[in-house]
């Protein structure tokens, strides 16, 4: 696919995964539109872009505010005419037993990871329906099976799924693709900012990064998905195996999932 003068919409774009695509994009000739409440970032990059001969813009976005996603919208139509794909990245995790967490924290994530989804989503679908273009959701592992001690985080990636399947099926003759894409662990500044039971950021993160993903590599495996019109695109060994014991002897992964968890440096269960 040649995405070279093509319009990509991408929230959570001023780090981690986010930032990685919106370079990757950049790199193939995109006209790259960035949605993220970090102002000098955002400003950063479309200064580099620029630099290299790329169109972008910025919004300043409140991923949990309807309003401010459809103004991240519109700002890409207004400047580029249309919107070829659309990626909604942004999104918290967090780090409790369910028994500990104050409710506000679960609210908070699912006002992020899945209303955020359905209100750029919402905005954006006439357009991606006129060019035929790709819809993506940034999810994880914790949205095909629930994972201990991140009960908010699985309930609003489930959530995303749900809506996004849903549309898939809705338009299955508009000619729209969507994919759910499910990185393994990732070493981005996700983790860092994880919700704690009381609501206050995890700080730093608990996991070695040393063998996780890189950012740039999940950017990659997307765009690549997005080429290739791909419904899931779960990322590695891990999620391929969730997905395939899920079906097969579920009472297992449970197991699997809590052991795992558990032996986490400071892990709630312990």
């Amino acid at each position: 696919m040649n995405f070279k003068n093509k319009t990509v919409v991408i929230t959570g774009a001023s780090s981690g995964i986010g930032l990685a695509l919106s370079r990757e994009f950049a790199s193939l000739g995109a006209n790259v539109v960035m949605g993220a409440r970090t102002e000098e970032a955002l400003r950063s990059l479309v200064a580099e872009f620029e630099s290299q001969g790329v169109r972008s813009l910025y919004r300043v976005t409140d991923i949990t505010s309807e309003q401010a996603c459809r103004e991240l919208v519109e700002a890409a139509v207004e400047a580029f005419g249309g919107i070829d794909v659309c990626i909604c990245n942004a999104g918290i995790s967090m780090r409790a037993l369910y028994d500990d967490v104050d409710m506000s924290v679960i609210h908070r994530l699912m006002d992020v990871n899945f209303w955020g989804t359905a209100y750029t989503v919402k905005y954006a679908l006439p357009y991606i329906q006129k060019s035929h273009g790709s819809i993506v959701g940034v999810s994880s592992v914790a949205g095909f099976h629930g994972l201990p001690g991140r009960t908010g985080y699985s309930a609003s990636k489930y959530a995303m799924h749900g809506l996004l399947e849903t549309i898939r099926i809705e338009n299955l003759k508009k000619g729209i693709h969507v994919m759910i894409a499910a990185p393994g662990f990732t070493a981005s500044n996700v983790r860092f900012s994880a919700l704690t039971a009381d609501g206050s950021p995890q700080g730093a993160s608990p996991r070695n990064e040393d063998k996780m993903m890189s950012a740039e590599d999940v950017a990659h495996r997307i765009v690549r998905g997005i080429c290739l019109r791909k419904r899931e695109l779960l990322m590695d060994f891990n999620g391929r195996a969730t997905k395939l014991i899920k079906k097969i002897w579920p009472s297992l992964l449970d197991r699997l999932f809590y052991n795992h968890m558990a032996k986490e440096p400071d892990s709630p269960f312990k």
